[in-house]
């Protein structure tokens, strides 16, 4: 039964990752699942409560960033909906066709040619462009380096055993 849970909490890790710049799944907590395998495949002693409980808020403060800052941020910059699912599409455009360089490329591209469509005024929609892609960007940063950061002590776990 071990086994399973560790062999399911590996996969989930990883899909967790990918999960971070493909927008229909939700990346960390995906990975947080991964945690609470390996923590029951292990009588509950691979991580402390506390521990468990800081990773839970932090997965749960990033997919709240997730949320706000691609809407927050292109509203300072005055962008719109448009530029949101331009940089959407974009990233997906870029993963699919451009990849890895595409994901960042296509989020930018896409940002901005949404906004063209929005906003007629080139000055305008680069500006708000900017915003929508510092903001997709900054969350996706985020989601990364928490996932990453939760496949670190799952695998710390699996390999060092837990914590006696």
């Amino acid at each position: 039964m071990a086994v399973v849970l560790i062999v399911f909490g590996g996969l989930l890790v990883i899909i967790g990752i990918v999960g971070c710049v493909v927008p229909v799944i939700p990346g960390p907590p995906v990975s947080y699942i991964s945690l609470i395998l390996v923590s029951w495949a292990y009588h509950w002693k691979a991580f402390t409560v506390p521990f468990l409980i800081v990773m839970g808020v932090i997965t749960i403060i990033a997919t709240i960033l997730d949320f706000v800052l691609p809407v927050y941020l292109p509203k300072k910059y005055g962008g719109s909906k448009y530029g949101v699912w331009g940089s959407i599409l974009g990233m997906l455009a870029g993963m699919i066709f451009f990849p890895p360089f595409g994901l960042i490329i296509g989020t930018f591209a896409g940002a901005i040619i949404g906004e063209l469509i929005f906003n007629k005024n080139k000055r305008v929609a680069l500006k708000s462009g900017l915003g929508v892609f510092f903001g997709t960007f900054a969350a996706m940063m985020i989601k990364i380096s928490v996932s990453g950061v939760i496949g670190f002590y799952f695998f710390r776990a699996v390999i060092h055993g837990p914590i006696r």
